[in-house]
């Protein structure tokens, strides 16, 4: 065994492997994966390996697809059979919301090139004879579905890799992981220690307990899942050729031939958790004692569905163990405070996304950073509060719900509250639905009489959110931003710090701002922040709350200077945007400082007393409107809060929550990190060049320079959809929607709602540089319908920003 290595994997189930695979088609040859019994031991062996290519996540689809064409190549590569049957798969709604979906899902497979596509009845009845397809609204078709070979896969990715010089080293339990003074490990085996800089973890069911070594908890929960397999059925027997597979979401189960048989799972209501207490270190190739009687709803909707189910006997069934994330999604990623250690854990539909995950990895890894943003999948977007009882909660949701529509904007209540602000029961008593932010509850908008219930249309909150908006919009509105980050940067090397690490020059002058973009290693747009200058040595920085975990790893690539310190003040610190035309009136009745913009103008800030609180105002406003941002101790934040309110309320100025907050930045075009800023747009693209100062150094400015010039990818855009069109399917675009000019695909919407001070269904979204211009027709996909749009040449609200500098 090798005593030193470029990375070491921990874990040969498929998904270790097929990084171990990925990372030598890089180019890393010096390479080893550990594996403490056999390749495929815990949930791969025992896995149904369905492959599928459509997903909500356009990035999640692609990497899917790629995972699929993947494994005929293997074959091909390494002479190892991967078991590939690809009969297709039948995807069936017996709903509108369903329906909505798979619409949507067609449309994005249209755009990208993807094979799926709708059939009518008498087609799928012919691609299978046996489902009864009675209360079917809709049917579609992906040609390549189908199911392949876990171990056969598995032991195709290692072949592959061998091949390139990896070593495999089967029942070579690992130890211990210990981080050394350089940044590099130890990783002590049974057989051996191995010094290597990087240390992966894709121990599967034993992703905690491996990363309990290294001194990490991870959020993951183990569960049972059943499936089982008939006997031979006749007609089966008979053909000639292999059944598609059916995904009959609403019926919550899933079933596609095996052998001359069917095999049928589901994901039961009555979840039951195992090895809550830690994953057994003799646990292998074992299963679970048979309990279909939990499964038998969905049994008999699955027997409904085929009737031949029902006259088949059973040949066995597999009850084993899965391991989940409190979203079902991997937890993938660099861990930002331990250099050099890697995660892969918590993978559901592995064989679907083995190929892609493995590729992803391996190009964070070898090259910094991944081709498509995926933070979806970043194990950065979870906390230490994401504890044992949030996890186990949101675990037991996803594996209930694994085939319930997961809607734009959907809340659930699961595992929450966990993270509150003082204010939190105000909010709650003046009618405030909460949405989930890094942990933190947020008000989403207030109305006690109106539940906050998801779905594709227009739902009956949709009204609330309208009367906030339009409310700020004529008098003002008061939102709770204490979600952003926050962060404190003091001492001598603070401002050579900042200005090594933005692309923009920080501000110069105390109490001035800056907006800057973070440019990651691709030269796209890791990250865009406002920076404001409090004093000689200090300053103020704001970023996206959700990201602030996954923005450690950049700012930990800019060592500090000595004597400089940048600290988090997300929790110390809560925050509030007052904004409105009649916000420097109220404010004004709270404090003695000028608010007048001869003596505030925009982008300024200072400390100031408001309703005898000591609050950090910085006149900006992501409503696009006149206000200011109002940061406070948490300990102060409901007596600022109870000031707001009683001063507002004399004006006309009430609460305002985050969805009326989307709906008013699109009004104004603003992007919004996660949606129109990320890693995978140059600035170029999105409007931020002219923030990157090119005379200064910064993180990864040699990326932007080999990108900054060429010409734009995409343009980012403002479209206005057709108000009848929207009226008459009363939806608007929410993001993901594709567009269309002419039958053709030109780009996708990325943000969408009503702007209800403007009166119009708005979008932004990237077009195809040069495939459309202002003032061109083009169609967005909304509910995977054509609903006609115009693209406009400027904002609809304030495009001059008469107001925001009012």
């Amino acid at each position: 065994m090798r005593s030193q290595a470029q990375a070491v994997v921990i874990g040969g189930g498929v998904i270790g492997c097929s990084i171990l695979y990925h990372l030598t088609k890089l180019g890393w040859n010096d390479v080893v994966l550990l594996e403490r019994d056999e390749l495929t031991s815990g949930s791969t062996w025992h896995a149904a390996a369905n492959i599928h290519g459509l997903h909500d996540s356009t990035n999640i689809s692609r990497l899917q697809h790629y995972t699929m064409s993947l494994y005929k190549d293997l074959e091909a590569e390494t002479g190892q059979s991967c078991g590939v049957f690809q009969p297709g798969s039948l995807y069936l709604a017996q709903t509108v919301e369903r329906e909505h979906q798979l619409r949507l899902q067609a449309a994005k497979a249209k755009l990208y090139g993807m094979n799926f596509h709708e059939i009518t009845r008498d087609e799928a009845e012919r691609l299978h004879p046996l489902v009864d397809f009675t209360g079917i609204r809709c049917i579609m078709f992906e040609p390549d579905g189908g199911n392949v070979d876990p171990s056969g896969v598995t032991a195709a990715y290692a072949a592959g890799a061998r091949q390139r010089g990896a070593e495999i080293h089967r029942f070579t339990p690992v130890t211990a992981t210990e981080p050394q003074a350089d940044g590099t490990w130890i990783v002590r085996t049974t057989k051996g220690d191995i010094a290597t800089p990087w240390v992966v973890n894709a121990a599967g069911l034993w992703g905690r307990e491996v990363a309990a070594l290294a001194g990490l908890k991870l959020p993951l929960q183990p569960t049972e899942h059943q499936y089982f397999v008939t006997e031979t059925i006749a007609e089966i027997d008979t053909m000639d050729r292999r059944l598609p597979s059916v995904a009959d979401r609403d019926g919550e189960y899933y079933l596609r031939q095996e052998g001359k048989g069917l095999l049928i799972g589901a994901y039961e209501r009555d979840v039951r958790l195992w090895a809550e207490d830690g994953t057994p270190l003799d646990f292998a190739h074992d299963l679970f004692p048979d309990d279909l009687e939990r499964i038998e709803d969905n049994m008999m909707r699955a027997i409904d569905r085929v009737p031949a189910v029902g006259a088949a006997g059973i040949k066995r069934v597999i009850n084993g163990p899965m391991i989940w994330s409190p979203d079902a999604n991997v937890l993938m990623g660099p861990v930002p405070e331990l250099k050099g250690y890697f995660c892969c854990n918590g993978i559901i539909p592995g064989f679907s996304q083995s190929g892609g995950m493995g590729l992803m990895a391996a190009q964070w890894i070898v090259e910094g950073e991944k081709q498509y943003d995926m933070f979806a999948w970043d194990m950065a977007r979870f906390g230490d509060w994401a504890d044992e009882k949030f996890t186990k909660a949101r675990v037991m949701n996803q594996y209930a719900h694994r085939f319930a529509i997961h809607f734009p904007g959907e809340e659930r209540d699961a595992g929450r509250p966990v993270r509150v602000r003082p204010v939190y029961e105000m909010q709650k008593s003046m009618g405030a639905k909460f949405g989930l932010n890094y942990g933190w509850e947020h008000p989403a908008y207030f109305d006690a009489d109106q539940p906050d219930t998801p779905g594709f249309t227009r739902q009956g909150w949709w009204q609330s959110v309208g009367r906030e908006a339009r409310m700020l919009r004529e008098t003002g509105g008061i939102i709770d931003i204490s979600n952003f980050a926050k962060y404190r940067v003091s001492g001598a090397g603070a401002e050579d710090w900042l200005n090594a690490l933005f692309a923009n020059r920080m501000p110069r002058k105390v109490g001035r701002s800056c907006l800057t973009p973070l440019i990651g290693k691709r030269g796209g747009i890791a990250g865009d922040f406002t920076v404001t200058r409090l004093g000689d040595e200090e300053f103020w920085v704001i970023g996206s709350g959700m990201a602030e975990r996954y923005h450690q790893r950049f700012f930990a690539d800019v060592p500090l200077p000595e004597g400089t310190a940048c600290t988090s003040m997300t929790n110390a610190m809560c925050g509030f945007n007052v904004a409105g035309p009649r916000s420097r009136e109220m404010l004004g009745r709270l404090t003695n400082a000028s608010l007048a913009t001869a003596d505030w103008p925009f982008m300024a800030s200072q400390w100031i007393e408001l309703a005898g609180v000591r609050v950090l105002a910085l006149r900006v406003s992501f409503t696009g409107d006149l206000g200011w941002e109002l940061h406070c101790a948490e300990d102060d934040q409901a007596q600022l809060y109870e000031a707001l309110l009683k001063e507002g309320d004399a004006l006309g100025i009430g609460p305002v929550g985050s969805r009326a907050l989307m709906s008013l930045r699109i009004e104004k075009g603003y992007g919004s990190w996660s949606r129109e800023y990320s890693p995978e747009y140059w600035p170029q693209e999105v409007g931020l060049a002219r923030l990157c100062k090119l005379d200064k150094e910064f993180l990864n400015k040699q990326a932007l320079l080999e990108v900054i010039e060429k010409p734009a990818r995409e343009e980012l855009v403002i479209l206005a959809l057709d108000e009848d069109a929207v009226t008459a399917s009363n939806a608007d675009a929410t993001g993901g929607e594709p567009i269309f000019r002419d039958g053709r695909g030109v780009g996708r919407v990325t943000s969408g709602g009503y702007g209800y001070s403007v009166g119009r269904s708005l979008a932004l979204g990237y077009v195809k540089a040069g495939s459309a211009a202002p003032g061109d027709r083009v169609e967005v996909m909304v509910l995977g319908r054509p609903h006609g749009a115009e693209i406009l040449a400027q904002p609809p609200f304030d495009p001059t920003g008469e107001r925001l500098r009012a």
